[in-house]
């Protein structure tokens, strides 16, 4: 048991001590706590400020740098103009030498086609347009202000390279024309395969209007030369039989004859009622081949006759004004009838 002054003692010496403690210890709690508080605001409005700060002082930089791009020229803006001025004026220079290019090609191809041609009475080869496709250039094809330059430039290089490609083969194949040009001079069909004194009339080459069995448009490969039955059928030039068919008896050609000319020239005599060479047989200018008929798909006595020259069928016409003055030529074409056909292959 403890004595009142013992009891005086404790309450005197440790339980006003113990319970101001605890008291501090409360008080101090919630003061500790919002001072925390205020630190971690402050904090966070300091990182606010700082990131604000920075991203107007981006964007600040951003316009003053647009308006000073608008208003001067860098060194390396001014480096990119004069780079593009330089391919500029380069693809201008390289325009210009191929028009100057293209200019001299046009200049051999007029020689070639108006004046060795006509020499060697040769048709021309080379194709009258060039097509160039547009996907070919599709590549090519983009936003840039230099997109169009370089595709001109482009498919002109493609057509002067197509054109020089036409032109050498062309050159070639007059090379070895005038170094045969007497052989080739006999070779050349250049004779009516009739004689015109016997001609009744003419049908033309190429798209005849209505075909005269099947009603429709149909190309025409040669010309038919209208005359009678059992008329001589002469070799317009120096050949070597190709061909002898009898053919059907009521379409195509019906009895033919095919002449190699050489030098890429060959003749065709259709619609015969007699053939009188042979396979591999040599043949003259002016010998007897045949004779006039109506075999085959024709309407009436009458002589199909084609020129070929390269593999393709050209006008017989062009070669028959090497026998025959200016004003008879000219007076052969105007007569030509184009509104009737005697055949129908």
């Amino acid at each position: 048991m403890y004595t009142e002054l013992q009891k005086y003692i404790f309450l005197t010496n440790f339980a006003p001590r113990t319970k101001g403690n605890f008291k501090r210890v409360r008080q101090k709690a919630p003061h500790n706590n919002k001072r925390e508080r205020e630190d971690e605001v402050t904090s966070r409005q300091r990182i606010y400020m700082l990131a604000r700060k920075v991203l107007v002082g981006f964007l600040i930089i951003s316009v003053l740098n647009i308006v000073f791009s608008h208003l001067f020229t860098t060194p390396k803006m001014y480096a990119i103009v004069a780079e593009n001025r330089d391919a500029e004026m380069k693809y201008s220079l390289l325009h210009e030498k191929i028009r100057v290019a293209n200019k001299c090609l046009d200049e051999i191809r007029h020689r070639d086609r108006d004046v060795y041609r006509m020499l060697f009475s040769a048709d021309s080869t080379q194709p009258h347009n060039i097509y160039l496709p547009d996907e070919r250039y599709e590549h090519l094809q983009g936003n840039s202000d230099h997109s169009k330059l370089i595709t001109a430039l482009w498919r002109s290089m493609d057509s002067l390279a197509l054109q020089i490609y036409y032109e050498s083969i062309s050159m070639d194949e007059l090379q070895m024309l005038a170094k045969n040009k007497e052989q080739l001079s006999s070779a050349i069909p250049a004779i009516w395969p009739i004689d015109r004194a016997k001609l009744k009339a003419m049908y033309s080459f190429g798209i005849r209007p209505i075909h005269p069995l099947y009603g429709t448009r149909k190309f025409h490969k040669g010309v038919d030369l209208s005359c009678d039955k059992g008329v001589p059928v002469y070799a317009a030039g120096d050949a070597v039989v190709e061909l002898t068919d009898i053919g059907r008896a009521k379409s195509g050609y019906g009895q033919q004859v095919l002449l190699n000319h050489e030098f890429g020239y060959k003749t065709r005599y259709a619609h015969l009622s007699r053939i009188l060479v042979k396979p591999g047989q040599k043949v003259m200018r002016g010998q007897i081949i045949g004779e006039v008929g109506s075999t085959g798909g024709s309407t009436g006595p009458h002589l199909h006759y084609e020129v070929i020259y390269m593999g393709q069928e050209v006008n017989p016409v062009n070669y028959f004004n090497q026998n025959m003055t200016i004003e008879e030529y000219h007076a052969l074409i105007e007569s030509m009838t184009e509104n009737a056909d005697l055949e129908a292959e």
